[in-house]
């Protein structure tokens, strides 16, 4: 079964970090800047069947806002990315909220993410109440994470891909037969790209 693409997008949060940890369970203090946009691919087994996941990541910077937007329609989920130790991140997350509402498919599966959560308290920008609050604000899932010590990443990627293969077996007698867009995959669903950011700081 395909589970469409999913999309990152922040800006410099650690969205590329995000990936590469549950796509290669690794994770790496050094990346270099998102220019563009890349994606990885993951097979997974949710609820007894495989998934292939296609995760795009694409760059947050507003040099790069144009490609951006042209990848949207496509993705079946997007995962919003802010970094816990800077409230500017946090903040634009209402600019790409809107980004999505004009240029995604209506019943995108959206799922807010503080990421760096692993960081000292003393260096925390936004407490886990205000993400709470404005994920239920929009109606949508909150979790916090840490790519650096795997904190929530496998959660994560498997809640919107398990929310993303729940609404198409609810609006498409054929699910079996979707592609969770990432790219259409052979027997095993794939995943839609998740945006990315090229940054990704301590975690």
């Amino acid at each position: 079964m395909g589970v469409g693409g999913k999309r990152l997008i922040g800006n410099c949060v650690g969205k590329s970090c995000l990936l590469l940890r549950f796509s290669d369970g690794s994770f790496t203090t050094s990346f270099i800047t998102t220019i563009g946009i890349d994606f990885k691919i993951r097979t997974i087994e949710l609820d007894g069947k495989r998934i292939k996941l296609q995760i795009w990541d694409t760059a947050g910077q507003e040099r790069f806002r144009t490609i951006t937007t042209a990848y949207y329609r496509g993705a079946m989920g997007i995962l919003l990315v802010y970094d816990v130790t800077d409230e500017s991140s946090f903040n634009n997350i209402r600019n790409w909220i809107r980004n999505i509402e004009q240029h995604a498919s209506d019943n995108v599966n959206k799922i807010l993410v503080g990421n760096k959560a692993d960081m000292d308290e003393s260096k925390r920008a936004v407490p886990t109440s205000k993400g709470q609050a404005l994920a239920d604000e929009y109606g949508i899932k909150f979790f916090e994470t840490s790519a650096k010590t795997n904190l929530n990443v496998e959660q994560v990627f498997f809640s919107i891909a398990r929310d993303i293969k729940q609404r198409l077996a609810e609006t498409d007698t054929k699910a079996e037969d979707k592609t969770i867009k990432i790219n259409k995959p052979d027997q095993a669903g794939e995943a839609q790209p998740a945006a990315k950011s090229s940054c990704c700081g301590n975690s």
